[in-house]
Formats: C-alpha cells, structure tokens, sequence
C-alpha cells in the first residue's frame, strides 16, 4: 500500500473500528447496555489493531501519531451523528489542529 488516500483509507476505517469498539464498551458500563455489546466491541477492537499494522508509515510510532488526527475527526463526527451533540467551535478547532498534524507527520520530509 502505498501513497495517502491508502493511507487515509486505512485511518478511517480504523477510526471507525476503534471508536465503535470503545463504544460498545462504554455502553455496557455507563449506559446500561447488556454485557452481550462485549463480544462486538472485541472483535472490532482486534480490527482496529490489524488495521493499523496496513498504514504507510514505516514506524509504528509515526503510524500511530498520524492516525491520531482522523481518529480526533471521526470522534467528533461520531458525537454528532451517534449521540447527536452538538459541535462547538473549540470541537472544530480541534479537529483542524489534528488534522493539520496529521498531514505534517504523512507528507513531511523523511
């Protein structure tokens, strides 16, 4: 896999992997959710780790870092779209300096 949509790709749909699995988690402790939500948020868990290993950057750390800033946006956009809160401007702030990173740390200089 080479180049940044790949790249990007592979962050997104880590992100996504992560966050429902942390989700599953927090419904289960502080919402009341069945301990069934359990086995799901695993699973998805263990695809984030695998997705991770599939990014670009040759050192984890760098990978890590990287992914930090879409995995900042895609919480945002999962507060919005999943627990319907409101975005703020600091929220969007946020996300733009990530982003920024994010970008800094993908295409800088090796």
């Amino acid at each position: 896999m080479t180049g940044l949509a790949p790249t990007l790709a592979v962050y997104l749909a880590a992100a996504l992997a992560e966050i429902g699995g942390c989700f599953a988690f927090w419904s289960w402790m502080r919402s009341g959710a069945s301990v069934w939500w359990l086995a799901p948020g695993i699973a998805s868990l263990c695809l984030f780790g695998w997705l991770l290993t599939l990014a670009e950057p040759s050192a984890a750390g760098r990978a890590y870092a990287a992914y930090g800033g879409i995995y900042v946006l895609c919480a945002v956009a999962w507060m919005v779209l999943v627990e319907r809160v409101p975005v703020t401007r600091a929220d969007v702030a946020g996300v733009l300096l990530c982003l920024t990173g994010c970008v800094v740390i993908l295409v800088g200089r090796r």
